[in-house]
């Protein structure tokens, strides 16, 4: 565990440098969420029942009990880590995280989010980017991403990619979902280094971007947590969530109904919904 400032984090829109440090901390974050999901898909009652029946047929034409309940339960695992997809459970979204990656650094590169711990130190976040020596293979890359043509359309359906910079070092990341709904936003996936974990940064990364989405007009904000994560459930709660079918006037509010969660094998629900008013 290491000790950080809060007031001396940056929180920046993700730039074309920072793509495979994002990915890294994103497969560093989100590990064990696939297996986990699983788990919690092949544990349902109604699979478990599909299960016996299958071994049960299956023990009629292979002589041995283990490899007839075993063959079932390996062919539905190899099934679903083959049709899941990736950011299934993660981002609340079935399309290509890459979708999100790939294109939200088309943004505004000096776009920044304002750290209210600032106020209370006077300090002035400062980002200091590391220099690295560039070479022929870089200068290619670098000439291939600017001609790449990346339209307005898909960079507003990638949404956007925040990360919290802190002397040039990636401490953590936020995704917030395309615009599909007026005055609504989705956070769909949120990671922090395990170095930096509770210090506040997720936290700070939340908040911050809840500030910018209400001063631009937003007036409710969502957040898709997987299924098996009771640390995620715990984390938004304690900023002011409430879990989708849990309030009392949620009846008459058809928003809330427009949001539901991800879905898996055989219509299990893979993410829990949660949401809050600006």
């Amino acid at each position: 565990m290491v000790r950080l400032e809060l007031d001396q984090v940056v929180m920046r829109r993700m730039k074309e440098d920072d793509i495979e440090t994002v990915k890294a901390l994103i497969k560093e974050g989100c590990e064990g969420t696939e297996n986990r999901l699983i788990l919690h898909i092949v544990t349902r009652p109604l699979c478990l029942f599909i299960l016996a029946v299958l071994s049960s047929i299956l023990r009629c034409f292979v002589h041995s009990f283990v490899l007839a309940l075993a063959i079932p339960v390996f062919l539905l695992i190899v099934f679903l880590k083959l049709t899941m997809p990736r950011s299934t459970g993660v981002l609340g979204s079935s399309r290509p995280s890459w979708d999100y990656v790939g294109s939200s650094y088309r943004g505004t590169q000096d776009e920044t989010l304002q750290n209210p711990y600032c106020r209370f130190s006077g300090k002035t976040p400062l980002t200091k980017k590391p220099r690295r020596r560039i070479g022929s293979k870089d200068k290619d890359k670098d000439k291939e991403a600017s001609t790449e043509k990346v339209t307005p359309e898909r960079e507003q359906a990638a949404g956007h990619v925040w990360v919290a910079d802190c002397d040039g070092e990636i401490l953590g990341c936020l995704f917030r979902d395309s615009e599909t709904r007026a005055g609504v936003r989705r956070f769909c996936r949120l990671v922090t280094s395990c170095w930096y974990r509770r210090e506040g940064l997720g936290r700070l990364l939340v908040q911050s971007l809840e500030q910018r989405e209400g001063e631009t007009g937003s007036h409710r904000v969502y957040a898709h947590v997987p299924y098996p994560s009771k640390l995620g459930e715990a984390f938004f709660r304690k900023l002011g969530y409430q879990q989708r079918g849990e309030g009392a006037d949620e009846d008459d509010d058809e928003e809330v109904k427009l949001e539901s969660p991800e879905r898996g094998f055989l219509g299990y629900p893979l993410t829990k919904v949660f949401y809050k008013d600006l």
